[in-house]
């Protein structure tokens, strides 16, 4: 019978917890929401022994058990919560050997819940390198529990660790710290008025600026006088507390830690001198983010002509092998090139979220967001709110959630509410499919000009983020002061593994997410673009015939007729014309302006959508590219996707609000329909401006 553990996997940030939590899970890991909350949790399952499992959680990252916002709050709430589900066996507390003291904060705190703890001290491999010792089995005796070296670079200690898992039982429970010390009398009374309970644990309910909703041990209506305090009051015991944590963990590592400082100028502080100028290091950036966008256009070239391809020969494919027919159509003309033009973009996606994750797994990051911080202040933002807006190049969604570690609400509003703006994965398909057909794939100064126009609509999109930043800043009249820190981890080799992890996880939740939604519009769009109700798509044979007679038309052509004027009076035809009026002065046909609303469901629909309605009735052998190069608009007589309305159509995808699930998320985050509706409406009414100047000028 095989045996389940839960285990909790607890750290601060950029101690390497996702690092070991991939050499536990590897594969077998996915991502999800907590119940209720719009903040990410990550679960996997490691093997342990033939007979037992472990299903650990990734609990976000913490200094301490002292809450201030949602992600600590969730770590809190799964600690005290034993009725919970996933309340877990034992916890294992990833340490940094560079941050130690530090680190050891919140292993003290959990330790004083009772539960089993492992405590595993990473990145052991950098020990000699900094000249650092440690007396494990002094540090174990000290601390009540057992000790893992691993390097999770490396892999070394994963399996001894794996093994005190199994021999979790084994650790012992009692606390380190006895945090009555603080103030005994009101921990007498506290431990008299919840006799039997666990003293920290009713400490943590009664401190916390948040109700454990989901915890049978809510916090109490405090009837004895003895143990109420003010929140000033509360605030100053929880200092003491830290104080007399740390004068704990301050006599454990002076036994315990020795390291030989040679030299403060190391290749950290020279490396940073550059990085975090306040002139080479907004240059750096630009460089390396122009380095980012010219390899994705270059290096995934040859692998997206071959998905092209492909998929133009699975079209033709199935209408070889199956029976001419309805669902030979749908399969033809629907299915494969709505897929297709998602598909066709893995490439460059996946290189967009490789060049991501090496730049998040080095540290180089962190520098940005301080950098970046200077610039934010005079938009009304600070550098928190650059994680989000760089978390906006992935997701809108999780970036609008991300913005909850921002304690000040004003600034926290105004990101929610510019980081839309962000060029989004999701844009990414809609921008390189009109890219490559409007812009010439050239060089200028040995810089390909089309990767350069992604890195400018990239651009674009930040700088509209932070000047309507600007005037929100402005409008809105909140009164708020906030104060920005950040930790510089360390310079670090990236490793493979977890950018390999984090590429695929991304780009299978991007295409498996997209893919749902593409397939089942992209039916739909096949069935109203092959059928109809008119008279004139009923008869569409004969008036085609009797409208060409004088022509010399060979079969092709008159199929290819027959196809268009079926096309122009389907279901999704009398719709597309009903609303090309409002879209033509953008440059845009109707099978654009179908494209465009059905995008609203999620923004790389437009390209699935497109591709849908272009394939009805044309050449099976012809590659989605070349379908889209050749398509005339029937109203000017040019190209669909000429230079001025492939300009006109970028800068509407830059602007608009094209996501449904977005505003859902901005709702729920703002707690109203009033900011999301101003989003709506603005970002799209300066879409259709800024489209509708630029299209007039340049045709």
């Amino acid at each position: 019978m095989s045996v389940l553990l839960q285990l909790a996997l607890i750290g601060n940030p950029n101690t390497g917890k996702t690092s070991v939590f991939n050499q536990l899970t590897g594969l077998n890991q996915k991502v999800g929401n907590y119940p209720g909350i719009t903040v990410e949790k990550k679960e996997g399952i490691c093997k342990l022994s033939e007979s037992v499992k472990a299903r650990i959680t990734d609990l976000p990252g913490t200094y301490s058990l002292n809450s201030t916002s949602v992600d600590e709050q969730i770590v809190v709430e799964m600690l005290v919560n034993e009725k919970a589900e996933n309340f877990p066996n034992v916890a294992v507390v990833v340490a940094d050997i560079e941050n130690l003291k530090r680190n050891l904060l919140l292993f003290t705190q959990i330790k004083d819940l009772n539960i089993p703890v492992i405590l595993v001290i990473n990145m052991a491999d950098l020990m000699e390198r900094r000249g650092i010792s440690l007396n494990v089995a002094l540090l174990e005796k000290k601390l009540h529990t057992k000790v893992a070296l691993v390097s999770a670079r490396k892999g070394t200690g994963i399996n001894y660790l794996k093994e005190l898992i199994l021999d979790y039982k084994n650790l012992p429970t009692e606390p380190v710290v006895n945090i009555s010390e603080i103030d005994p009398e009101y921990f007498e009374n506290l431990l008299n008025a919840f006799p039997g309970e666990n003293l920290y644990k009713r400490w943590l309910t009664i401190t916390q600026d948040f109700s454990f909703k989901e915890s049978e041990i809510d916090q109490p209506e405090i009837l004895d006088e003895s143990i109420k305090k003010s929140t000033p009051e509360l605030k100053r015991l929880q200092q003491k507390e830290t104080i007399l944590r740390y004068l704990f963990i301050n006599k454990i590592l002076k036994e315990s830690f020795k390291q030989d400082i040679k030299s403060a100028k190391d290749f950290r502080s020279r490396i940073d001198r550059v990085l975090t100028h306040r002139i080479f290091g907004y240059l750096s950036f630009f460089f390396i983010m122009l380095l980012v966008f010219q390899s994705i256009y270059n290096w995934s070239s040859y692998p997206m002509d071959f998905i092209d391809g492909l998929f133009a020969s699975m079209a033709q494919g199935v209408n070889n092998i199956l029976p001419a027919g309805a669902f030979t159509d749908l399969v033809s003309e629907g299915i494969i090139p709505g897929i297709g033009g998602i598909v066709i973009f893995i490439p460059q996606i996946a290189f967009l979220f490789l060049f991501i994750s090496i730049l998040e797994e080095s540290g180089y990051m962190s520098r940005v967001v301080f950098i970046m911080d200077r610039l934010m202040r005079r938009f009304g933002l600070n550098g928190k709110s650059v994680v989000p807006l760089i978390s906006g190049t992935a997701c809108a969604i999780p970036a609008v959630m991300a913005t909850r570690t921002i304690e000040n609400w004003k600034e926290r509003l105004i990101t929610i509410l510019v980081t839309p703006f962000i060029t989004c994965s999701a844009r990414l398909p809609v921008y390189l499919i009109i890219i490559a057909l409007v812009i010439p794939n050239e060089t200028f100064l040995g810089l390909n000009l089309q990767g350069l126009t992604l890195m400018a609509l990239y651009v674009l999109g930040f700088l509209m983020a932070v000047i309507s930043a600007y005037f929100l800043n402005k409008i809105l009249k909140i009164k708020s002061r906030s104060f920005f820190i950040a930790e510089m981890p360390d310079y670090k080799m990236p490793m493979a593994k977890n950018i390999a992890l984090t590429v695929y996880d991304k780009t299978k939740d991007f295409v498996v997410n997209a893919g749902k939604i593409i397939l089942a519009i992209s039916i739909v769009l096949w069935f109203l673009a092959s059928h109809g109700s008119s008279d004139q798509f009923k008869n569409a044979e004969e008036i085609v015939l009797t409208q060409n007679e004088s022509d010399n038309f060979d079969a092709e052509e008159m199929e290819t007729a027959i196809a268009s004027y079926k096309l122009r009076h389907s279901y999704i035809g009398t719709l597309g014309h009903a609303i090309e009026p409002a879209i033509q002065p953008l440059g845009y046909d109707w099978k654009i302006g179908i494209a465009l609303l059905t995008s609203f469901a999620a923004r790389e629909v437009f390209v699935g959508s497109i591709a849908t309605i272009y394939s009805v009735g044309a050449d099976d052998d012809e590659t989605i590219k070349n379908r889209l190069a050749g398509e005339i608009n029937a109203t000017t007589g040019k190209k669909a996707f000429n230079f001025a309305s492939g300009i006109s159509l970028l800068l509407f995808y830059a602007f608009a609000m094209q996501c449904m699930s977005t505003l859902a998320i901005v709702k729920r985050e703002t707690n109203s329909w009033k900011w999301p509706l101003i989003q709506l409406f603005f970002m799209t009414g300066f879409a259709y401006l800024v489209s509708l100047i630029t299209y007039q000028l340049l045709k």
